[in-house]
């Protein structure tokens, strides 16, 4: 199953990376501004906030129901792109884009609640986040070949396509434990011996102002939600800024983004395998599970330092490696983060709780992207990228303070 997921993340960030890595090509054919981008960008980022909606249809209607409604949504919207013009336009279907995208974290840590152990969830949720890296890195070398031989609007095309064939995998092959046809009772049996009792569903279902009012009045909501408040900004500037910054600052073409711009986001891929194997060093020498993920986040935050130093290089190649050193040390302490929702929250609400964390890693990415497409032009990249080399210190501060370790 983490396989066929893994398959969805690719395809879920192949699509929200296509514009971003597109932008130089049609902001410069639709005369959109910088200021107009960051709307755009935004919008993407106001529909994804939208998360603890898609977490609360999910734990309701079920992954496999839920999961490929919203795969097949975001597809069409995809493909919709390619026929757009001007930025409100954009805008729009960004706004749509990012609500319907905005089910994929939960829909993974559902998925990894309901299918490993407790000391495999995080290995599982840094495997299925390497497609997050994936798609972004398969994103440039679609948008260049579709220039080449088109236009932008075909990879767009292609992009929702892809989507659209794997939604109807997911309705022919997915289904719970408890159902799956091709599991064995002595894999549902592994499956189930290493879940938490005080993490189990209630048997009761329960309307979402009531688990929304449970969840917020909890500690470790906010010791989850709010590090990635301070920590998602990154991604947003590595998926749909870098591209610009690459063709405007550093004078790269097409062709050299291309070549160059998936390099961070294959060292975010090794991040995603890093962050779980430091829990795993921890573990073994008697760390607990919750203060492992801690200090997994915490080396995270220290490495991240780097990004701030990405304006001040001279050499547009030095420049790269610490971008790359940004999305290494991003995915160490983002994986760590998100799979800490199946460790404190129960499998009715965990999908709920992970998509108000993710409210707050989109919000943050909303302010980050508005204020940079007002300011940017003035005061130029600089102190954005210093900003981001610094914030995950202030979040892991706030996981040290804000949440308890399980009694």
């Amino acid at each position: 199953m983490i396989a066929l997921f893994v398959g969805a993340m690719v395809i879920n960030y192949l699509a929200r990376s296509v514009l971003g890595v597109a932008a130089p090509v049609i902001l410069a054919e639709q005369a959109i501004s910088s200021r107009e981008y960051g709307w755009i960008t935004g919008a993407f980022q106001v529909g994804v906030m939208l998360q603890p909606l898609a977490g609360h249809f999910l734990d309701s209607a079920g992954l496999r129901i839920g999961f490929g409604v919203c795969v097949a949504a975001w597809s069409l919207i995809t493909m919709a792109h390619g026929l757009v013009h001007g930025w409100l336009g954009f805008a729009g279907l960004r706004a749509a884009l990012g609500l319907a995208e905005g089910s994929a974290q939960p829909a993974g840590q559902k998925l990894v609640a309901e299918w490993f152990p407790a000391r495999e969830r995080g290995a599982a949720g840094g495997i299925y986040n390497i497609g997050a890296s994936f798609g972004a890195v398969f994103a440039p070398p679609l948008v260049a070949w579709a220039v080449m031989a088109h236009s932008w609007r075909l990879a767009f095309i292609v992009a929702g396509a892809i989507g659209l064939g794997w939604a109807v995998l997911w309705f022919l092959a997915y289904d719970s434990p408890a159902r799956h046809r091709r599991l064995s009772a002595r894999e549902r049996a592994f499956i189930a011996a290493g879940q938490e009792e005080r993490l189990a569903a209630r048997a009761e279902r329960r309307p979402l102002r009531q688990v929304l009012g449970t969840l917020v009045r909890r500690r470790d909501l906010w010791g989850i939600a709010l590090p990635r408040l301070l920590a998602d900004p990154v991604w947003g500037m590595l998926s749909f800024w870098m591209p610009l910054y690459l063709a405007r600052v550093r004078g790269f073409d097409l062709a050299q983004i291309a070549l160059f711009a998936w390099l961070p986001f294959l060292a975010a891929d090794l991040g995603c395998l890093f962050g779980p194997a430091v829990v795993a060093f921890f573990q073994r020498r008697g760390v607990a599970l919750v203060d492992a993920r801690r200090w997994a986040f915490s080396l995270g935050a220290v490495m991240m330092t780097g990004m701030a130093f990405v304006g001040l290089a001279s050499n547009p190649y030095v420049a790269i490696a610490l971008l790359c050193l940004g999305g290494f040390a991003h995915q160490t302490l983002s994986v760590t983060v998100i799979t800490m929702a199946s460790d404190l929250f129960a499998r009715d609400e965990v999908a709920t709780a992970a998509g108000l964390a993710g409210l707050a890693g989109n919000l943050g990415v909303l302010v980050f992207s508005l204020s940079l497409g007002q300011m940017v032009d003035v005061v130029g990249y600089g102190p954005f990228f210093l900003l981001l080399g610094t914030l995950d210190l202030v979040g892991a501060v706030l996981l040290w303070t804000l949440v308890r370790k399980p009694a």
